[in-house]
């Protein structure tokens, strides 16, 4: 049986054809990725497709409300895509380590743009229930839980590793122009045209992502031997994450982080509606601010380029997030939500990018997939279950309380953290 060698490898420049490597040169900007063809092609064909994602994410979290009157089926629907993707999450890293991960993501990506447009059709025949939500979210999460680890490896076959933490910054900025503008246009498009037409546009822009991965050209790259049996090759990712003490502490920030934080984002639709006294446009608004806000953080992390603090900006990151959220369960107005939300969206990027960017650094290249797998399962794995929490204190207290109690929480693992793991604060 074959075991894997962990040494690191620096990985070699896939995006030009073995052209030279424009991004080895000295002084680079923020932009580095940009130069490698293949990421470009990623980067507008996901940006297209993830404006049409946060159209529906925005719809459908509204739709379920209206169809219910429930916080807590706000939280089922999250549970529902978090229950796939804990069955199949580690399976999905072995898969990227051993498949080609562009054929990989190809795949993902058509089914999810099938499943956007069986909501749609169900919508427009006025046969759509909560429950069909749930089993769509349920089959959306067994699509993330192939597509997440293999999108996240992928990187290092666009870019050389020199320019990875750009690319992630990158990314981000990408993932929260869309989070900015998608939900306020779903929002404007649910009022003005029902919900289909957003669940609709969001399968067709799934193209985009579809016709870039197809033009690229990917060079192979090295991967696990296919007789290695996928529990063992589970197995060893899990080891080389237990002894990495950095990607250890980096991840269980992360997970608290998933699990009572993060998922304010679920009592958005109820918030608009009982706290702000708004409907489905306040509801976009509210995801839009949130976004403009990562849009900013993220955007300052690619104007850095290659700079050397990443650990305190993580730590300021995981004070900064609890803090705006104990702040915005006060809040009763939208401008003051704006404000606060545009500061939590900035000291959430801060976590999410450079928690990515370090474990990336920190893990050799044939083993990636299975360790992204691992911090994605946290973070996505989690998620859903926070979604399910927030949405049952929603119920039984109320949503400001329940937003305040989940900020307490991520404050006070950010001071254990800053305690018992000093040495994230002081990475390069």
């Amino acid at each position: 049986m074959l075991g894997i060698n962990f040494h690191r490898e620096r990985s070699p420049n896939d995006s030009d054809g073995g052209e030279p490597t424009p991004s080895r040169a000295p002084g680079r900007g923020g932009f580095a990725a940009l130069r490698h063809p293949n990421y470009r092609l990623w980067f507008w064909g996901q940006m297209v497709s993830l404006f049409g994602t946060w159209m529906q994410t925005t719809a459908q979290g509204y739709l379920i409300f209206v169809l219910t009157h429930s916080a807590l089926y706000l939280g089922y629907a999250a549970f529902a895509q978090g229950v796939s993707i804990w069955l199949l999450m580690l399976y999905g890293g072995v898969i990227a380590d051993r498949v080609p991960r562009r054929t990989l993501l190809i795949i993902t990506q058509s089914s999810m743009m099938l499943l956007a447009f069986v909501l749609a059709a169900l919508t427009f025949l006025h046969l759509v229930q909560a429950w069909h939500i749930i089993v769509l979210s349920f089959f959306l999460g067994v699509a993330n839980a192939f597509d997440a680890p293999a999108r996240q490896s992928f990187l290092l076959e666009m870019v050389d590793r020199e320019d990875l933490t750009n690319a992630i910054a990158l990314n981000s900025t990408m993932f929260n122009t869309a989070t900015a503008i998608g939900p306020a246009a779903g929002g404007l498009a649910y009022a003005a045209l029902g919900p289909g037409w957003c669940f609709m546009v969001n399968g067709f822009t799934f193209l985009a992502v579809i016709f870039s991965l197809a033009r690229m050209k990917i060079k192979p790259m090295a991967q696990v031997a296919r007789r290695t049996p996928a529990l063992k090759s589970i197995i060893e990712g899990v080891r080389y994450v237990r002894d990495h003490s950095v990607i250890v502490a980096i991840t269980a920030m992360v997970t608290v982080l998933s699990l009572f934080g993060i998922s304010y984002g679920t009592l958005f639709p109820l918030w608009a509606v009982r706290i702000l006294g708004g409907d489905a446009t306040t509801n976009g608004f509210l995801q839009s601010f949130r976004g403009i806000g990562s849009l900013i953080g993220a955007f300052v992390i690619v104007l850095l380029g290659r700079f050397q603090f990443k650990g305190k900006m993580f730590t300021l990151g995981t004070f900064g997030f609890p803090i705006s959220l104990v702040a915005f369960s006060f809040i009763r107005g939208l401008p003051g939500s704006a404000a606060v939300l545009l500061f939590a969206g900035a000291a959430q990027i801060l976590i999410l990018n450079i928690a990515n960017a370090l474990i990336q650094m920190e893990t050799a290249d044939e083993v990636r997939g299975r360790v992204m797998s691992v911090y994605m399962l946290n973070f996505f794995g989690f998620m859903p279950v926070g979604g399910l929490i927030a949405g049952a204190l929603a119920a039984s207290l109320t949503a400001p309380a329940a937003i305040r109690i989940g900020g307490v929480i991520c404050l006070a693992a950010a001071i254990v953290m800053r305690w018992v793991a000093p040495r994230v604060n002081a990475l390069p």
